[in-house]
């Protein structure tokens, strides 16, 4: 724990109530000069509530905070700026069609008599820029132009544009590869050097192993655990992970990965060969009703690009592929949705989610509920209630846009609209990335359930333990091959990462 002297900002007893409902009662949160503190804790717990308070966005109805030692209670969001507290969220906040400059500097331009002094401009952007030390993002770059982990690198060079001395990030490596994730880690260590405070929002257990120091878990409202992260090799490391999953839960490690009981069946799906325009290469695979087959494999060895081969997304340059008895290579996703599967895509910010639109029309989409090509909303509506009820959905009411829900609630729509649509074959590319652990735990609940029903489920995962948890064979790809499949009993995290770097495996 730092000394006193070593504290950079101080949260004391911090209450949050909107209308009957506490969001935050009572909470108490040291941060260090110079540290990365972790914030845990599933959708709800009070991470959002207590951060809009830190940021101006939110008055707290009760506590005190200190910045620095002096006084900080921000009279809003660009008082926060001024006074040094910079804030990071999940969907960044840019102008895509403008340079890397102009959205650091967007709303913040110097100007002497009205006039805009481009000198100095262009000198602090370089300095903002400098203390990332990435030399591929240049101020001229088209941030459209970017991949996400220079995106994020603009977002943090906007904070340190502003001088922030305490800097949120929330769930930053959510959409980033491992290797863009490593490289905003080493970000994070330059700006620890520099002395700036880091509060990481995650719900990944080896970014807080990998990149923190201290922890908090937040849970209703309230802090429920707290302490030092474990170094590498230390006694406590192995169970750190569990330590932190059961207080975010409030729940064993066993509830996490629940077992339904099911039994797989005939071939309901077989690949044979399977080529992409670049990836799969020669891929094969059956997959059995009842059956949930993962796929494990390091970012970029073809995971993605197969599951896309197989749903008609992505051009199939040779192979077949057979779903329920019918062998037709390259068709497009609307026969595969009449032949009875499913895509659940990795980015449903983009891919499987309209999220201007309500909760009802999203999970209707794929097969609207209609009398005579008329849609009938009371149908709808019905519909959709009934599958709210049965994954615990929560929402204002049917008409509400799914933009406005969490992460983990979003997901659950994508979900539905598969069940609405009643796929036979669901293909499920990282369907648990970015949600908390309680979301993720009725994740698995259902893929039993819809196990147990004789739906076949091919499950794509970069996180091992969940691999693990509920599959019942897995595959790994490596370099666009997929190896064979093998009982899960066969794995272990070590043997599936050897063969996910393994050049003979490739």
């Amino acid at each position: 724990m730092a000394s006193p002297a070593q504290i950079r900002l101080r949260m004391r007893g911090i209450e949050k109530s909107f209308g009957p409902v506490h969001a935050l009662a009572g909470v108490d949160l040291d941060v260090a000069a110079g540290g990365v503190h972790a914030l845990i804790g599933e959708n709800g717990a009070g991470k959002s509530t207590l951060m809009k308070v830190l940021s101006g966005a939110h008055q707290p109805d009760a506590g005190a905070m200190t910045l620095d030692d002096a006084p900080y209670r921000p009279s809003g969001p660009l008082d926060a700026r001024r006074r040094g507290v910079a804030m990071i969220y999940q969907e960044l906040a840019l102008a895509p069609h403008l340079t890397v400059e102009q959205n650091i500097v967007l709303g913040r331009e110097p100007a002497t008599g009205g006039v805009v002094d481009r000198h100095a401009m262009r000198r602090a952007v370089n300095e903002a820029l400098a203390r990332l030390g990435d030399p591929e993002l240049h101020p001229s770059d088209r941030v459209a132009d970017l991949p996400p982990g220079l995106r994020q690198l603009v977002e943090v060079a906007r904070a340190l544009f502003g001088d922030a001395r305490v800097v949120v990030m929330d769930e930053p490596t959510s959409s980033l590869s491992r290797a863009e994730t490593e490289r905003l880690f080493e970000v994070i260590d330059r700006l620890r050097a520099r002395g700036v405070s880091v509060i990481y929002i995650s719900h990944v257990i080896e970014d807080v192993r990998r990149v923190a120091q201290r922890y908090t878990v937040l849970r209703d409202g309230r802090s429920v655990a707290d302490g030092d992260v474990p170094a590498a090799g230390a006694p406590e490391a192995d169970s750190f992970g569990a330590t932190v999953i059961e207080a975010m839960a409030g729940r064993r490690l066993d509830a996490v990965y629940p077992r339904v009981p099911h039994e797989p069946g005939e071939v309901v799906l077989e690949i044979d060969a399977l080529s992409g325009a670049r990836l799969p290469r020669a891929a094969s695979l059956a997959l059995r009703r009842g059956e949930i087959l993962g796929i494990a494999g390091l970012v970029g060895a073809g995971r993605t690009e197969l599951l896309r081969a197989i749903f008609g997304l992505d051009p199939v340059r040779e192979g077949r592929v057979r779903v329920a008895g019918v062998s037709d290579a390259g068709a497009p996703p609307r026969d595969r949705w009449r032949q009875g599967m499913g895509l659940l895509s990795e980015d449903r910010a983009r891919e499987g989610l309209a999220l201007g639109l309500s909760i009802a029309d999203n999970l209707t989409l794929s097969r609207p509920a209609a009398r005579l090509g008329i849609v009938s909303r009371s149908d709808r509506d019905r519909a959709t209630r009934a599958l709210a009820d049965r994954l615990s959905l929560r929402f204002r009411d049917c008409a509400q846009p799914v933009g406005q829900l969490s992460g983990g609630n979003q997901q659950k729509i994508a979900l539905a609209r598969l069940l609405h649509h009643n796929v036979d074959v669901l293909l499920f590319d990282e369907p648990t990335r970015g949600i908390d652990v309680g979301a993720k735990a009725d994740i698995y609940q259902l893929m039993g359930e819809l196990a147990a029903r004789g739906k076949a489920i091919l499950f794509v995962s970069s996180y091992l333990p969940e691999l693990l948890g509920v599959c019942d064979r897995i595959a790994v790809m490596s370099r666009g091959h997929l190896g064979p499949a093998r009982p899960t009993t066969d794995w272990s995290e070590s043997s599936l990462i050897e063969a996910a770097t393994s050049v003979a495996h490739g």
